[in-house]
C-alpha cells in the first residue's frame, strides 16, 4: 500500500476514525489496532514477508527479557549476540548474499579461476532495513543499560511495526517512541491540523517534484551515451530533486500520519540543499539514520575524541558502511566513499560544527558568502548521486567524464523539452517555497498564518490542484528498495 494510493487516502481515515472515535478512550486497545493494522499494511506488499517481521520482533522482544534477567554477564553477552547476529544474518542473506557472492567470484577470476556463482533469486523484503535497525538499536540500549526492556508484546510490536514508519523509517528509538506508546493520548487539532499539512506537502514533493523528475531522470540516465555534458548535468540535477523530493516527501506523509495519531516521529529532513558545507548537509538528509550510524557505530570506535589519524578512520567507516546499508552495489560503496572525502576537509582544519543553524536564520537573503558555499556544496552533493543513481561503476564515470568536457558548454537536448521547462518552474517555486519555510519543521508549517484565511486555504487548494494535474502514474518510493 502506497503513501500515494487511492488505498492510503481510504485506510488513513478509516483508522483514524476507529482509532479516535471508537477506541478513544483506551490506550491500551489504541494500540491492539494499530498494532493490528500495521500488520495489515505490511501484508498488502506480501503476506509472506510478515511472519519474518513478526519473528524479527519477537526476537529482539525475548533477548531483551533474558538479557535483563540473566545476572552473568556471560549470559547477557550471549543473548545480545544471539539477537545481533540472527538480525544480520537475515539482512546480509535477503540483501547481500548475492553482491558477495558475485564479488568474491570476479576477484577469483581476476586470478585466472574459472568458477560459477550460485545466486538466490529471492525478493527483498520491503523495510528490513528500517525495521531492523530499529530491533538493533533497541537491543544494544538495554545491553548497554541505557533503557529497560518493554514488557507489554503489544507496546513492544507497534514500536517496531507502526505503520507510517515501517516501510522507509524515520528509524526510530526507543527512548523516545516507546514512552508515548504507553501514555495516555489525547486528540489535538492544532496537532491533527499540522499533520493534514505535512501530508499535503510530502504528495507535493512526491507526486509532483518527484515523481515529475524521475521521468526525465530515467530518460537521461538510461541513454546516457546518447547525451551531451549538459543535458546529462541537466539530469543529475533533476535525480538531485527527485530523491530530495521522494523520501523527503515520504517522511513527510509519515511523520504527518502520526500526528494525526497523536504521535511524534523523529524529524527526519531539515532542508538539507541550503546546507553550506558537506557537514551540515549530513546532519541535515536522512537524519534518523545519520544519528543512528554516529551513536551505535561512530561512537562507540571512538568518535572524534581520538587521534587525527582514528577520526579520518572512523569517517570513512560510517561513510561507507551508510553506503552499503543503501544497497548491495559497489556505486554505492563509492558514494560512500566520496561523501567521506568531501567531509574530509571540515573534520581535519575541526570547522564540522561551524554551520549548526539554519542559512540566513531570521533573514530573507543569505549573504553572497552563503550563497556561494551553498553553490559549492549543492553541487558537490549532485556529482556524488550521479554514483547512487548509475547502475554500474562504470555508467557513472562515463557520465561524470562527459560532465567535465567541452559538451558541457553547449546547450541541453532531449526529448519532451517543453515538459523540462515546465518542470523547471515548478522546481523553482518548490524551492523558493522551502526558502521561505526554512525555519519550520517543514515548508508550509506556519505559511500564510498572517494572512486572511482565504489566501490561506487558497494555497492549500493550489498545490492539491498541482497534485492531481503533474501527480503522473503511480510511483513506488525509491527508499523501498533499501
Amino acid at each position: 500500500m502506497l503513501f500515494n494510493s487511492l488505498s492510503y487516502a481510504i485506510f488513513l481515515p478509516l483508522v483514524f476514525v476507529v482509532y479516535w472515535f471508537a477506541l478513544g478512550k483506551s490506550r491500551k486497545l489504541q494500540n491492539v489496532f494499530l498494532l493490528g493494522v500495521s500488520y495489515y499494511f505490511y501484508a498488502c506488499w506480501d503476506w509472506r514477508f510478515l511472519f519474518l517481521l513478526i519473528f524479527s520482533t519477537l526476537l529482539d522482544y525475548y533477548t531483551g527479557l533474558r538479557m535483563a534477567d540473566a545476572q552473568d554477564p556471560r549470559r547477557r553477552k550471549f543473548w545480545f549476540w544471539l539477537s545481533i547476529g540472527i538480525n544480520i544474518g537475515f539482512l546480509g542473506v535477503f540483501k547481500y548474499y548475492n553482491f558477495f557472492a558475485e564479488s568474491f567470484a570476479d576477484m577469483l577470476r581476476m586470478f585466472g579461476a574459472n568458477v560459477s556463482v550460485h545466486t538466490l533469486n529471492i525478493i527483498l523484503p520491503v523495510g528490513i532495513s528500517f525495521y531492523t535497525f530499529h530491533g538493533l538499536s533497541y537491543v544494544i540500549d538495554i545491553y548497554k543499560q541505557r533503557i529497560q526492556p518493554e514488557k507489554n508484546f503489544i507496546d513492544y510490536g507497534l514500536f517496531v511495526s507502526f505503520f507510517p514508519l515501517l516501510v522507509a523509517g524515520p528509524i526510530e528509538r526507543a527512548t523516545h517512541l516507546l514512552p508515548q506508546l504507553k501514555r495516555e493520548r489525547q486528540f489535538n487539532y492544532e496537532q491533527a491540523s499540522d499533520g493534514m499539512k505535512q501530508i499535503l506537502w510530502g504528495l507535493f514533493k512526491k507526486m509532483v517534484i518527484a515523481d515529475g523528475c524521475a521521468e526525465f531522470t530515467n530518460l537521461i540516465f538510461q541513454n546516457s551515451a546518447d547525451y551531451n555534458g549538459s543535458t546529462l548535468l541537466l539530469g543529475s540535477v533533476f535525480f538531485t530533486f527527485q530523491i530530495y523530493g521522494d523520501f523527503s516527501g515520504y517522511s513527510d506523509i509519515a511523520i504527518g500520519s502520526a500526528r494525526l495519531l497523536g504521535i511524534d516521529l523523529l524529524r527526519n529532513f531539515s532542508y538539507p540543499y541550503f546546507s553550506r558545507d558537506v557537514a551540515e548537509f549530513w546532519r541535515r538528509w536522512h537524519i534518523s539514520l545519520s544519528s543512528w550510524f554516529r551513536d551505535y557505530l561512530y561512537i562507540p570506535l571512538g568518535g572524534s575524541r581520538v587521534s587525527m589519524a582514528k577520526k579520518i578512520r572512523n569517517t570513512f567507516i560510517i561513510f561507507i558502511v551508510s553506503g552499503f546499508w543503501h544497497g548491495a552495489n559497489w556505486t554505492f560503496i563509492v558514494w560512500g566513499a566520496l561523501n567521506a572525502l568531501y567531509i574530509l576537509p571540515s573534520i581535519v582544519f575541526q570547522t564540522n560544527r561551524n554551520n549548526l543553524e539554519i542559512v540566513a536564520q531570521g533573514k530573507y537573503l543569505p549573504s553572497l558568502r552563503e550563497l556561494l558555499a551553498i553553490g559549492v556544496t549543492f553541487t558537490l552533493t549532485v556529482l556524488a548521486w550521479i554514483f547512487f543513481r548509475a547502475e554500474s561503476l562504470g555508467h557513472a564515470f562515463s557520465i561524470v567524464s562527459e560532465i567535465f568536457s567541452s559538451s558541457l558548454f553547449s546547450l541541453p537536448k532531449f526529448a519532451a523539452m517543453g515538459s523540462g521547462v515546465r518542470l523547471s518552474v515548478l522546481i523553482v517555486v518548490f524551492v523558493l517555497i522551502e526558502w521561505m519555510g526554512r525555519e519550520q519543521t517543514f515548508a508550509i508549517e506556519n505559511f500564510g498564518k498572517r494572512f486572511n484565511p482565504i489566501f490561506r486555504f487558497a494555497l492549500y487548494y493550489t498545490i492539491l490542484v498541482l497534485i492531481c494535474l503533474y501527480g503522473g502514474s503511480q510511483q513506488e518510493f525509491i527508499y523501498f528498495q533499501f
